[in-house]
């Protein structure tokens, strides 16, 4: 009767099919308040037994109804599609933009790919319009080097810029108008990074400390102090009640967001750190270090579950596939490597680059890896072979910074030869 009664107080108003990672999104009506929630499919395959998964589902989510198992049916059965795809992509060099009168420092795309940002040294931050490859705006305001930029994804409506001159601003998208800006650190913004619910940005220094701040009041929440060198990656989990930070005191803290309580220290790693990174369901954390390994976490209770060895130089970049199944690591040896999450075992090796690999990232399917190198070429890769599929040629400098859109079938490429450019 309990189940019952529950379900007459929550009302299914439609159901969405999320991609990436596979998913299904629930919009639904709880005493008269519109609210959301996902059933995360991470493990679907294109052969898995839709019909009892979607009984499975039945059972422990009381809004999907025996009304709407067919159309649940249905749409798993897309997402199965979808990951059946076998299109090779390939890309071609849309356009070159020349972006800044001095060097990049990074560039990141918004949730579907339409606008790009650009940070530089020349003390701004651009957007860009994807589709046509004009600028639509410049940020200007700091006072020093703009290193860390970001928009509030999944939304896109803001961006932020962690500059060299200590502070960081919030800016609208759409006006390029200036919203707030945030002080209270004593050295450079080197990272940054909003929570996905879009109430909160982090913001990590070379003073050591990371803060939050509430992005509606513009204000510091809470300054998370504990680290005894500077602070160079930061992240959030996908249900933003943790943060995670990397330091170069060869150490990643794991920090409660409402208390600004630190959790967890993740101590095993020689070497400064390089990256970090909770995978999607927020179980697992990943970190990359100067000591070339790569360390991966239980993230409920900081214990280490693996190293994973293999490169003979620094780690510079690691991260995980949507799902959170795969790892790939970016090394200054000049490989590329790609680990299985839960065996730990290599899958593949992308060896290639004749330079140190500065970035690494999956394509949103997870089938295919991009990497960015100090060649002047960035790679496209398959991630279950480590086959090169496809060499990005052109740029007359190091690439430091490459993303893709969400659908993955556009490239941005950021250089030192201070052009950005578009491939689709």
């Amino acid at each position: 009767r309990g189940r019952r009664r529950r379900r007459r107080r929550m009302r299914l108003r439609r159901l969405l099919l999320r991609y990436y990672p596979p998913g299904i999104i629930l919009d639904y009506i709880q005493g008269g308040d519109p609210k959301t929630r996902s059933i995360d499919l991470l493990d679907l395959r294109p052969d898995t037994d839709v019909i009892a998964l979607v009984e499975e589902i039945q059972k422990q989510e009381p809004l999907i109804t025996v009304s709407c198992k067919e159309h649940v049916i249905h749409l798993v059965r897309r997402l199965q599609e979808k990951l059946g795809e076998k299109k090779d992509h390939k890309f071609y060099l849309f356009k070159v933009l020349r972006t800044h009168i001095l060097p990049l420092t990074n560039v990141a795309f918004n949730k579907s790919g339409s606008r790009f940002i650009t940070g530089s040294y020349d003390r701004t931050c651009k957007v860009w319009d994807t589709a046509s490859g004009e600028e639509l705006r410049t940020l200007e305001g700091h006072r020093n080097v703009v290193y860390a930029i970001a928009f509030n994804n999944p939304y896109g409506d803001k961006i932020a810029t962690g500059s060299f001159d200590k502070t960081c601003k919030l800016w609208s998208t759409e006006t390029g108008k200036c919203y707030h800006t945030f002080r209270g650190h004593s050295a450079e913004i080197v990272c940054l990074s909003f929570n996905l619910q879009s109430t909160l940005l982090a913001t990590g220094s070379m003073d050591t400390t990371a803060k939050l701040w509430d992005i509606e009041k513009g204000e510091e929440i809470v300054t998370l102090s504990g680290h005894s060198a500077e602070i160079i990656a930061l992240s959030f989990n996908t249900t933003g009640d943790r943060i995670i930070t990397g330091s170069f005191d060869h150490r990643v803290a794991v920090w409660d967001v409402d208390t600004g309580r630190m959790l967890h220290t993740l101590m095993g790693h020689r070497g400064e750190i390089s990256s970090a990174q909770f995978n999607w369901d927020c179980s697992l954390i990943v970190t990359g270090s100067m000591d070339k390994t790569c360390m991966l976490w239980n993230a409920m209770t900081g214990t280490h579950i693996a190293t994973l060895i293999g490169h003979s130089d620094e780690i510079l970049d690691v991260c995980f596939d949507y799902a959170g199944q795969r790892i790939a690591t970016a090394s200054a040896d000049g490989s590329a490597r790609v680990y299985n999450a839960e065996t730990r075992k290599c899958i593949a090796k992308l060896e290639g680059h004749g330079g140190e690999i500065s970035k690494v990232c999956f394509n949103p399917k997870g089938n295919c890896i991009l990497t960015a190198s100090s060649d002047k070429t960035a790679r496209l890769w398959d991630a279950a072979t480590g086959h090169c599929l496809q060499i990005l040629e052109g740029h007359t400098d190091e690439i430091f910074s490459c993303a893709f859109n969400y659908k993955g079938d556009i490239i941005i490429t950021g250089s030192k030869d201070n052009t950005c450019r578009i491939w689709h």
